[in-house]
């Protein structure tokens, strides 16, 4: 697990529906944006602006996709759901921490997948879902 003060100089993002200002702290306890939509143990970043918009596009919610500008304010690790898992190293750069993530900025001019790849990724995860396989691991 890395420090967040090792992180200074990378730059972080968290895709979701919910509208937030900056300064704002986005932190777990609260139900999550995925799966059975249980309490949250941890909070999800990534250093990069596609991960991110998966996170917006497929994150549950009446509000519209969005993708903020984040740091960490604790330690952070590899996200487990996609590490080595399914893509071995990091190389979509995906981490999660117990620590809140603090709101720096929303960026505003990102594009989202094409109607037809983000339908298959939808369906992919319902089959998932049907096969007992929860999006989160805890």
């Amino acid at each position: 697990m890395a420090a967040a003060d090792e992180w200074i100089s990378q730059r972080f993002y968290h895709g979701t529906r919910a509208d937030l200002q900056a300064g704002a702290l986005i932190a777990p306890g609260f139900q999550s944006n995925f799966g059975a939509r249980k309490q949250a143990c941890y909070v999800y970043l990534t250093a990069t602006l596609d991960a991110a918009t998966w996170g917006a596009e497929l994150a549950v919610g009446e509000g519209r996709s969005r993708i903020y500008v984040v740091e960490p304010t604790g330690p952070i690790q590899d996200d487990p759901n996609l590490t080595d898992k399914k893509f071995p190293g990091n190389p979509t750069k995906s981490y999660r921490s117990q620590a809140p993530l603090r709101v720096t900025g929303e960026v505003t001019d990102w594009q989202g997948h094409a109607p037809e790849v983000l339908q298959t990724m939808r369906e992919n995860l319902e089959r998932l879902k049907q096969q007992g396989v929860e999006a989160i691991e805890d």
